[in-house]
């Protein structure tokens, strides 16, 4: 049986996130970490752009959220800008799957259909096709790459890097977001999922690490982050 490494959730801004993120996929890929899945969230709020949208409203680095700036940071993983309010971020490093993007999104995504299942949120993937790229808000429309409820409406938008064999997958699962914030950054309105108060965040983590390690046949093992980590982490970090 493999071991992967579990790090507890982290609460920290967009610019920390991303460089753990981006020094977890480094150091997988150089073969230095195993696998790892760890869950996070975002404070301040955040809105984070895919590595190559480059057009994006102004105002968005003058936007607030409950007296806070709200930070704009860039994901080392493509597609379009996310709203970090009121959500949790999956993200897992692996190696070793081969097949096209979109088989290799489906695999890293099953756990996450089987465990929402569990907590008795049926999703399916969603069919926009390539004019989703005119959209500026990824949660605007559902690609094949993210996760919808039989209604339409979006609960998991995820993003994915390959560097050799390492993969980097990440995204976004709107627990309690506000709709009239999502409609002042993006000017549309939104429709999250309303889910019941018994899923919890961490009712949430607990039900979809129990899923991964199943499905992969595989323990992880809890390791918080080192303070020598950190301070590597540190040279990762982008303005």
């Amino acid at each position: 049986m493999t071991t992967w490494r579990y790090i507890p959730p982290i609460c920290a801004s967009g610019v920390v996130q991303m460089a753990i993120d981006r020094w977890l996929l480094k150091e997988h890929r150089l073969g230095q970490h195993p696998p790892t899945l760890r869950f996070y969230t975002w404070s301040p709020v955040a809105i984070s752009l895919g590595y190559h949208q480059r057009h994006y409203p102004a105002e968005w680095h003058h936007l607030t959220w409950e007296g806070q700036p709200v930070e704009v940071v860039r994901r080392p993983t493509g597609g379009r800008a996310v709203l970090h309010q009121g959500d949790l971020t999956y993200m897992l490093v692996t190696s070793g799957l081969s097949g096209k993007r979109s088989q290799v999104y489906q695999t890293l995504c099953q756990f996450l259909l089987d465990g929402w299942q569990k907590l008795g949120i049926p999703l399916e993937y969603g069919t926009a096709k390539r004019g989703y790229i005119h959209n500026p808000s990824c949660f605007g429309t559902a690609t094949a790459a993210d996760l919808v409820t039989p209604t339409g409406a979006k609960l998991i938008g995820s993003a994915q890097l390959r560097q050799g064999k390492a993969i980097l997958q990440h995204g976004s699962m709107i627990l309690q977001q506000s709709p009239d914030f999502y409609q002042r950054v993006f000017g549309e309105a939104t429709h999250p999922v309303r889910l019941p108060p018994e899923i919890t965040m961490k009712r949430v983590i607990d039900t979809l690490s129990a899923t991964l390690a199943q499905q992969w046949g595989m323990t992880l093992d809890c390791q918080p982050l080192t303070p020598q980590e950190w301070e590597t982490i540190h040279t990762f970090w982008e303005s």
